[in-house]
């Protein structure tokens, strides 16, 4: 493979077009402009936030709004597309026919990054763990660069100067990456997503496993088969039982131990729930992996209180407990949500569910969840799905939820926002639906 010194060479005789100007894009394209590179950008809309920022930056930008046409095609040598973007479409198609490279940020930022990577994806908790590897590292005094799919773009990391780069990954940003070279590549679960974009789940399994490639070291998650790489993973699992090299540990209580030897005690952590015990011992894996200190591991783990909308505790109101957890935007997430809560679940669910299977859920809503308050596009087929599980009402809106929830809620309950679905016909993103949700709940404490 090429030397960093040899791709800097190979990328400056080149022409780039970036495709879509969101936040990926808009790092793409300061990145190749900043660096003097040849680079036209296009976007099917007149106008993005980004292009008065680009603009306001540097005194020539080639910004073209509308599809993707013939001339913009036989200009590019590389097109470089923004992860929202499925590179089945046919502009894309058509690009790939005609010879052209279709590549992503990961891409670049593969052949162009000097330090060791740290990789990290899955269906779920990638952004706790990318998170807390970081935090884990920093407490070592090390310097980390986190980024990628939360956070800082990762092309913009390179600005920095660290001891590693975490990483948090898309499948969508997978699909478009062959030079990645992680020092540590963990898949830390598998479930049905994004089946809107994929052919199937088989599909979706294939990009996500491409985090593996060219890997030195591979995590994955014994208790998930589909995660597995081969026999000489470092692996983690939630059963006691198991011979992971970190493992849940029965004994004066429960902790999270490497192989036989108790690092930390699931009480003495502020994650809550089994998913994010499983979180926590992936965390650690990748940690020790790269030789960040026990101690530096378990005080991060101690001081880690979660990251916004993932299972974040909003408040508690006439001893009712209210819980944010709106990145819970597919079926596992959701459901690994709500079985990690020790209290009786009312449920607000809903919105765009992406053609993911509802009926998986049936039997976790039949044991936890006492009413399921339904509401978005897709109200219906989670009705349907869930109505001999449980009580089921349908709501308009997050303001009809919440206030139904506080209702029928119970001393002793818990009320949680585990969407198993996408916002985007109600909200721009899921930030803003979990936002709307607290500042409802917020009101009821005034109240």
């Amino acid at each position: 493979m090429l030397n960093v010194s040899q791709h800097k060479t190979a990328l400056a005789d080149v022409n780039y077009l970036v495709v879509g100007l969101g936040v990926t894009g808009y790092s793409v394209a300061r990145y190749l402009l900043g660096h003097g590179y040849r680079c036209r950008i296009q976007d099917a809309r007149e106008l993005t936030p980004q292009l008065a920022k680009l603009n306001a930056e540097f005194d020539a930008v080639d910004f073209n709004a509308g599809p993707l046409n013939k001339d913009l095609l036989e200009w590019a040598d590389v097109l470089v597309v923004s992860p929202g973007l499925s590179i089945q479409q046919d502009a894309i198609q058509q690009a790939i026919d005609l010879g052209k490279t279709v590549v992503g940020d990961i891409e670049l930022f593969a052949r162009l990054v000097d330090k060791p990577v740290i990789a990290i994806t899955g269906s779920n908790g990638k952004s706790t763990v990318t998170t807390l590897v970081g935090k884990m590292i920093a407490l070592d005094e090390k310097a980390a660069a986190v980024g990628g799919n939360i956070g800082i773009a990762a092309l913009d990391l390179l600005e920095q100067s660290p001891d590693f780069y975490v990483l948090e990954l898309s499948s969508y940003q997978l699909e478009t990456t062959t030079s990645l070279q992680p020092r540590v590549a963990a898949l830390l679960n598998l479930c049905e997503d994004h089946l809107d974009r994929y052919s199937g789940y088989a599909e979706y399994i294939q990009a996500k496993l491409r985090i593996y490639d060219n890997a030195s070291v591979c995590v994955s998650n014994l208790d998930d088969e589909v995660t597995r790489h081969d026999a000489g993973d470092i692996t983690f699992s939630l059963n006691p039982d198991s011979d992971a090299d970190f493992r849940l540990l029965e004994g004066d209580g429960l902790w999270l131990a490497h192989r036989d030897e108790p690092w930390i005690n699931v009480n003495d952590i502020k994650l809550t729930g089994r998913h994010n015990w499983a979180n926590c011992l992936a965390a650690m894996a990748i940690a020790h992996s790269v030789g960040i200190s026990r101690a530096a591991i378990v005080a991060a783990m101690e001081a880690f209180a979660g990251i916004p909308h993932r299972g974040q505790w909003v408040a508690e109101i006439d001893g009712v407990e209210w819980i944010n957890d709106s990145k819970a935007t597919n079926v596992g997430a959701a459901q690994a949500s709500i079985e990690g809560r020790e209290r009786p679940v009312i449920l607000i669910a809903g919105g765009q569910s992406k053609g993911a299977d509802m009926t998986v859920m049936s039997e976790t809503i039949r044991q936890k969840v006492k009413l399921a308050l339904l509401m978005g596009e897709d109200a219906y087929r989670l009705q349907q799905a869930w109505q001999d599980a449980t009580r089921v009402e349908r709501v308009r809106d997050m303001q009809e939820a919440v206030k139904r929830a506080h209702e029928v809620a119970s001393s002793g309950d818990c009320v949680l926002l585990a969407p198993a679905c996408a916002s985007f016909d109600m909200y721009p993103k899921f930030e803003a639906r979990g936002d709307d949700f607290m500042q409802r709940v917020r009101e009821l404490a005034v109240d």
